[in-house]
């Protein structure tokens, strides 16, 4: 019995050896007599989306023996080769012509010997096109106070905090020689100024945004936004101012207090007798009636600077005419039927102003919307801070009109 176990085993130890050679021998055969050598894979893929395109950047494979790179995408039916010659530690590349959609893409290394290494996969990498840039809305103006104007006329535009993928926002306008010029409102900043801007020209402009951090591609908004009209204010020329007197005007208190001293450029209240002062024999509501020296078509604002002690008007009104002719009234200012035959005989009530001062602080008042083309103004003055029912005291009237060209 002994004997019989020795020669079994014997038997299956030769079978076992036999199987196992003709297996070798087979796989051998499958691989072409040759062994499985993988190259040595990238390391960490970063993706760049752009417009309809992509970067990708990765550690290069250690392996020396690399010469190219291949990314396939779109389930491996396409594919783009990156060849490398000599050494270097990153490489990068640009797929172009994808569509806006989320792609994933499978990075090999290959040797010269086209032996590849183990797949590096990159996944849901979206891409950016048309439809993205088609959301795109430029940034916002400051709606509130969207821009300002020196009186040198430089003109400053106000604009919102921007988005946080916000680049720039690229702004058009013509200068005063009439060229086309180009700024740029970076997205840290809320304003930007415009120093030779010509008034009346548009002003369009236009953001870029980028729709990720480490995006390549920048993306405009569709279209230019026109900013709104910028009005350039600018002081009516009081060289050209005339003195004007019609029936029921106001009398200077004497020759030195007369109309002139409401023109001669004065920014702050002013004392006796540098002052146009009313000789006091007129009660109030009473006139003053001047000569711009030329038509205005759009006055804007009138600032009236009182008296440093007295005697102020509180509440004015402003009116304005273009021809003076026939335009005198027959009653005075302080008949309750004055107001219907000034605007009979062709005057504009421009603004009525109540001060809630002393009045004699400088005050701007923006006029009514509306007014026609004026060349002479008349200020009826119906009341004084101080109560004086005959008196009138004023230092300065700046008309102000908006500049077109």
């Amino acid at each position: 019995m002994k004997k019989y176990y020795i020669i079994l085993s014997c038997f299956l130890l030769i079978v076992l050896y036999s199987c196992q050679r003709d297996h070798q021998t087979d796989f051998k055969a499958f691989l072409g007599d040759k062994e499985i050598r993988y190259t040595g894979a990238v390391g960490l893929v970063t993706a760049q989306p752009g417009n309809l395109e992509v970067g990708l950047k990765w550690k290069a494979s250690s392996d020396p023996g690399i010469t190219k790179y291949v990314i396939y995408f779109n389930n491996k039916a396409d594919s783009q080769v990156v060849h490398i010659d000599g050494k270097k530690d990153t490489i990068s590349t640009v797929i172009k012509g994808l569509s806006e959609y989320t792609y994933s893409f499978t990075i090999y290394s290959f040797d010269a010997n086209g032996n590849k290494s183990i797949p590096t996969e990159i996944n849901n990498i979206k891409i950016y096109g048309p439809i993205y840039q088609s959301t795109l809305l430029n940034r916002g103006y400051n709606a509130t106070n969207p821009y300002s104007v020196t009186t040198a006329g430089a003109v400053t535009l106000n604009f919102i905090t921007p988005d946080t993928i916000n680049v720039g926002t690229t702004i058009k306008y013509t200068s005063k020689q009439g060229e086309t010029k180009t700024v740029i409102l970076k997205p840290e900043n809320s304003s930007i100024t415009i120093p030779d801007y010509k008034p009346g020209t548009a002003i369009t402009y236009n953001s870029s945004y980028i729709p990720e951090r480490n995006a390549i591609d920048v993306f405009n908004a569709p279209t230019f936004d026109t900013f709104p009209q910028v009005v350039h204010i600018e002081p009516c020329d009081k060289s050209l101012f005339k003195k004007l007197r019609l029936p029921y005007d106001f009398l200077p208190l004497e020759d030195r207090t007369d109309l002139e001293e409401l023109w001669d450029g004065a920014t702050s209240p002013k004392g006796y007798p540098d002052i146009f002062h009313s000789n006091g024999q007129v009660r109030l509501p009473g006139t003053l009636t001047f000569d711009l020296g030329k038509v205005y078509t759009r006055l804007t604002q009138v600032e009236e600077i009182g008296r440093n002690c007295c005697a102020n008007p509180n509440d004015f009104e402003i009116w304005g005419i273009a021809d003076i002719t026939n335009a005198a009234t027959s009653v005075p200012p302080n008949d309750p039927a004055w107001k219907a035959e000034a605007i009979q005989k062709g005057w504009k009530l421009l603004k009525e102003v109540k001060r809630t001062d002393d009045g004699s602080a400088p005050l701007k008042s923006d006029l009514d919307p509306n007014v026609p083309p004026v060349r002479y103004l008349r200020i009826r003055v119906i009341s004084a801070a101080n109560g004086d029912a005959n008196t009138a005291n004023i230092s300065q009237i700046t008309p102000f009109y908006e500049v077109l060209e």
